[in-house]
């Protein structure tokens, strides 16, 4: 399955324009998610221009930012997923060598049995997250304040905070390179190998145990665990 990689990067404070009549989001969403793309070299400043729509963070942005998230992301994962079906068809699902071991190999037909048995799980999932809309509301909150100071102790989301909290832990330059773009460059890289590992691991492919790959899963699984224990202690118990 190809996962989708989070758009932004939570960290800093928002900016808008004072008539814009939006959510308070407060957590640096789009000042420093949107200042990460520029830090590429060569297209990076043009990409920042594209996600704030301008030169700086606005009502635009935001705009721009809601766009993004009801028409192209949707519509992007809608394609990866028709061609995830399609390989299904072609290759089959991967399943554990035990069963790919039998004379007679289980299957299953894709229309209907497969089909509704997903459709079970799609809708189950859309039913809980409808009753959490309904019973737990989750409130616009207060109109955005430009001027307003970021609040103390300013963290992004749970999910982010191991990246977050690496982050904190890199000097400012490594070999005359910045280093913060040195670790969202090594993140970047970290998730284009979580997607190749279908193809990397040639030993699961050929029915092979593959120790190596899940050491290497349970050592980044214990230091993300770690580094979000330690991003949610009180501040000045994490400093480096």
């Amino acid at each position: 399955m190809i996962g989708v990689v989070p758009f932004h990067w939570p960290v800093a404070a928002v900016s808008v324009e004072p008539s814009s009549a939006v959510p308070e989001i407060v957590g640096g969403d789009w000042l420093v998610g949107t200042d990460v793309p520029a830090q590429i070299p060569g297209i990076g400043p043009l990409l920042s221009q594209i996600l704030r729509g301008g030169s700086d963070v606005t009502g635009a942005t935001l705009s721009r930012f809601y766009g993004i998230h009801v028409a192209i992301l949707p519509a992007i994962t809608t394609l990866v997923l028709g061609i995830h079906l399609v390989l299904v068809q072609q290759k089959g699902m991967s399943v554990p060598p035990s069963i790919e071991r039998e004379r007679r190999p289980r299957t299953m037909r894709f229309v209907p049995d497969f089909l509704l048995r997903d459709m079970v799980g799609w809708l189950t999932a859309v039913a809980l997250l409808a009753a959490l809309a309904a019973f737990f509301p989750w409130e616009l909150g207060h109109k955005a304040d430009p001027f307003a100071p970021a609040p103390a102790g300013i963290r992004p989301e749970w999910y982010f905070l191991s990246m977050f909290q690496a982050l904190k832990y890199l000097p400012a330059e490594i070999a005359g390179v910045p280093g913060e773009m040195l670790g969202i460059f090594f993140f970047g890289a970290l998730a284009a190998v979580l997607v190749a590992i279908p193809l990397l691991d040639r030993g699961a492919s050929a029915g092979r145990s593959s120790p190596w790959w899940n050491r290497l899963a349970g050592v980044a699984i214990l230091g993300a665990i770690v580094l979000t224990i330690l991003a949610l202690l009180p501040p000045g118990k994490t400093s480096p």
